[in-house]
């Protein structure tokens, strides 16, 4: 199995006939999926999301992938494929579409209409074309065809890339369901026909590729939620993701069944549950879904909420509602479902929500204590079964951290790949398919792109890890005036603790010693203000730090007069 190494080198011009797969995110990371393919000096971008933060991330509401290494060649750019709706897939196309607003989006109707309304907000009108399983389109020097997958969202497709170099195969997100409640199948049989003509190269979806067996039926869950509805003593509120149609579907069941009413919660969960209703893929019996206002003319019994927040997001209405910052207020004897998968990272934020529930009566129900989730992502049987139908030449796992890539590569092996055809990659690692073999070329940047309000990419990680120093230990500011000839004292120094745990009144036995530092300095004939800060901040830095233990952040401040 190859694998990256971080001292690659750029890689150099794509020789004449082959075919270069570029990813840009979702590699070594669960979100911020990205995957650049290259042929005859076109380009052709599949899927283009985003990575939610974490809490080493203050501040940052979304992470985009990183476009410097195409932004010169955005003209060269075919279109964008988009394998299906989640966040993590189509999140950061507005951000690609500003850069060039006429590049065109291909995808299902539903992720079209998904990211149509998203870009509405955006103020951009994208090019479209609608695709749909069993379809080809030519896509410049691109065959692609289409190929219906399940997943946790209706209307999920793969793509199968055919050039002059090869197939090559992505699957985005999917699983095997045989029960799907929409029932579409993943099309094992067109798998099985691609094959036939020769797979030359394999992009898997990794996420679940730790986990033995197969993953259960979706429908599964019905049973589970009809016992919690029907123990339910008052107020139901769900939590899940915006775009998780199926379980919003069996939400909505459950209530019609039990004689509840469904509002839903927040901006994003309102529009997409709208889009699914218009376009069918979501069935809302008559009269079952009420706008929020009317709530408090429902008795408890009778009311179901679906709102967002189910990874412990900060600004999402679960959260809020736990911190006692919301309209809605959870009582004694409400329940609580968080109906959705627990993102690696986010467990700390989860688990705070659900105490903060907890701790104002709500009966909290979430994957840890009943079976309210099942995965979107093919466990490993899944993918064995789905390799040996595909037979690929060559394997390179994608979605996912390094231990899903690794476990997804020895699926691989253990079907008959040979380690040399598999290639485990990470961003911005470049992969060339030259002559039917799949080999690293190189890398280009590919790093983290942060989105702070209406700030992109200005926010870098000096900036989060001074964030981060003011969250954990606080800033000390110290003011001094000096004589802007002589370098001598003539205010201050004057000092103020925020956030550190350090009262004002201590900094009484350092004073002396900065002043002593800034005379001795005065006299050497230094008189620079920024020399003179950098001696201000050594001297108050050492103090805090031999006194305290303690790493605050040091704002000095030197006026001259």
């Amino acid at each position: 199995m190859s694998h990256p190494h971080p001292e690659l080198a750029p890689p150099p011009p794509l020789p004449e006939g082959g075919l270069r797969v570029t990813p840009l995110g979702g590699l070594g990371e669960i979100g911020r999926n990205m995957t650049v393919f290259e042929y005859g000096g076109r380009l052709l971008i599949v899927d283009c999301g985003v990575l939610f933060p974490e809490e080493e991330q203050p501040g940052i509401d979304l992470i985009l992938p990183d476009f410097s290494s195409i932004r010169d060649r955005l003209d060269d750019i075919e279109g964008i494929v988009l394998t299906h709706g989640h966040e993590d897939h189509i999140g950061g196309v507005p951000f690609l579409l500003r850069e060039k607003p006429d590049i065109p989006l291909i995808g299902s109707k539903l992720t079209l209409a998904l990211i149509e309304a998203k870009l509405q907000e955006h103020r951009i009108r994208p090019y479209t074309l609608e695709v749909a399983e069993g379809n080809r389109e030519r896509i410049g020097p691109f065959d692609c065809e289409f190929v219906a997958v399940n997943h946790s969202i209706p209307d999920a497709l793969a793509v199968a890339i055919r050039t002059p170099a090869g197939m090559v195969v992505h699957t985005g997100d999917f699983k095997m369901d045989q029960l799907p409640l929409d029932n579409r199948l993943t099309d094992l049989h067109a798998f099985a026909r691609l094959s036939e003509e020769g797979i030359d190269l394999l992009l898997s979806d990794s996420t679940n590729a730790e986990v033995p067996g197969f993953v259960p039926p979706e429908r599964d869950i019905s049973n589970v939620l009809r016992q919690v509805f029907a123990g339910a003593r008052k107020r139901i509120i769900v939590a899940s993701f915006a775009s998780h149609i199926h379980r919003i579907q069996q939400i909505l069941d459950a209530a019609h069944e039990y004689g509840r009413r469904v509002a839903f919660v927040g901006r994003s969960m309102v529009r997409n549950m709208g889009i699914a209703r218009d376009l069918g893929y979501l069935k809302v019996p008559p009269g079952l879904v009420v706008d929020v206002k009317t709530l408090d003319d429902l008795p408890d019994s009778e009311v179901v909420l679906v709102c967002t927040g189910s990874q412990g997001e900060p600004m999402a209405a679960l959260s809020r509602m736990a911190n006692r910052d919301h309209q809605i207020r959870i009582v004694d004897g409400d329940t609580v479902i968080l109906a959705s998968s627990l993102i690696p990272g986010n467990e700390n934020a989860v688990y705070r929500v659900i105490n903060g529930l907890t701790r104002w009566g709500a009966n909290v129900v979430h994957k840890g204590n009943a079976k309210v989730h099942v995965s979107g992502h093919a466990s490993a049987g899944e993918l064995l079964y789905f390799y040996n139908i595909c037979r690929p030449k060559n394997l390179m796992p994608v979605h996912g951290e390094w231990r899903h890539l690794r476990a997804n590569a020895e699926l691989g092996a253990l079907t008959g790949v040979p380690h040399d055809r598999i290639v485990i990659a990470e961003d911005g690692v470049v992969v060339d398919l030259i002559e039917g073999k799949a080999k690293i070329a190189g890398k280009v940047q590919a790093g983290y792109v942060y989105v702070d309000g209406l700030s992109v990419g200005d926010v870098g990680e000096p900036a989060l890890k001074d964030r981060k120093i003011l969250g954990d230990e606080g800033i000390i500011s110290v003011f001094v005036v000096v004589d802007s000839s002589t370098g001598k004292i003539t205010g201050g120094p004057h000092i103020q603790a925020r956030g550190s745990g350090i009262e004002d009144s201590a900094f009484g036995d350092v004073i002396p010693k900065i002043t002593e530092v800034l005379e001795r300095s005065a006299q050497d004939g230094v008189v620079e203000p920024h020399q003179l800060q950098q001696l201000v901040r050594r001297t108050l830095g050492k103090w805090v730090s031999d006194t305290y233990r303690r790493r605050p952040m040091i704002l000095p401040v030197v006026v001259e007069v």
